[in-house]
């Protein structure tokens, strides 16, 4: 599949070449944890817990912005799935606890991060090497792109 070439001065023209691509790329990874057993959002969720340990529930709400009552059943029921666990919050307060991943949830994370590694490595090793370049450079600035302001 050839595309024509794309003014990148004209950022609509960008945006909407853009658009599709991440789209599909984003859909293809969110197959890959879903056929690890995992929902997107539980994936999510487990990916903040792991990077902010500790964290508590209403906060985990706010950053994914989520009701507080729709995080705590989701919670619960990672809980119950033994993929998550409670202990000290981040605050430090005695009176909150906060959350931790389980060893089991630690082991299904890596797997959802291997599958979606290794589907994402059998595509790029299929693109010749000017693309491969071309993807590498566009990585820092589609992280930007995706930053909360």
């Amino acid at each position: 599949m050839t595309l024509d070439p794309i003014d990148h001065s004209d950022v609509s023209a960008l945006a909407e070449a853009l658009r599709p691509a991440l789209l599909r790329v984003s859909r293809a990874l969110r197959r890959e944890a879903q056929r690890a057993g995992m929902s997107v959002l539980d994936a999510q969720v487990l990916g903040v817990i792991k990077a902010n340990p500790g964290v508590g529930v209403c906060a985990l709400a706010d950053r994914e912005q989520m009701t507080r009552a729709s995080m705590s059943g989701h919670v619960k029921r990672l809980e119950q799935a033994g993929w998550i666990e409670r202990g000290p919050a981040e605050e430090h307060d005695r009176r909150r606890s906060g959350l931790a991943l389980s060893p089991e949830g630690a082991r299904v994370l890596d797997t959802i991060r291997r599958r979606r590694n290794d589907w994402l490595e059998g595509r790029l090793s299929k693109l010749d090497e000017r693309s491969r370049t071309a993807l590498a450079a566009a990585a820092g600035p589609l992280l930007r792109l995706a930053e909360e302001r």
